[in-house]
């Protein structure tokens, strides 16, 4: 027993001098590098984001089409205060909405961009393409299985 004993502190004491040289410098690397990863990964972003969006919230004034952070879209029809707006999001109906709950600001000629050119028999309705495509594949699948 006492040789297993003597055996491992002699192997322990010859590995941890080799070990500790190389997980001394490795551990003293480790903190400065887990720091700059954290700088560059989460506090440098997140203040780009903050920056920007207290820029966005400073340039708003009446007239802007904006989204707020619900999803809701309206135009900016009057300021309440410095932190308020009024927001109109249909025909005589506006909201008081706080000056952080703006999400964006949206540009009118990059919607009218995405809406499509093509007018269709179904322009008005824009379910009936994917019903009646749904449709024809489950019937050319029915046609295939029989």
């Amino acid at each position: 027993m006492t040789i297993l004993l003597h055996l491992a502190t002699t192997g322990a004491d010859t590995g941890a001098a080799d070990a500790s040289d190389g997980g001394s410098i490795f551990s003293f690397l480790l903190l400065p590098l887990m720091l700059v990863a954290m700088y560059f990964l989460i506090i440098r972003p997140n203040s780009k984001k903050r920056k920007a969006q207290q820029t966005l919230q400073s340039a708003l004034g009446v007239g802007d089409e904006v989204i707020t952070t619900a999803g809701i879209i309206g135009t900016i029809t009057g300021e309440d205060g410095p932190t308020r707006f009024w927001l109109e999001i249909d025909d005589d109906v506006q909201v008081r909405i706080a000056r952080g709950g703006i999400a964006g600001r949206l540009d009118p000629d990059a919607l009218e961009s995405e809406k499509p050119d093509d007018d269709t028999s179904t322009a008005g309705d824009p379910v009936a393409p994917a019903l009646g495509d749904d449709v024809e594949n489950s019937d050319e699948v029915a046609d295939r299985d029989s």
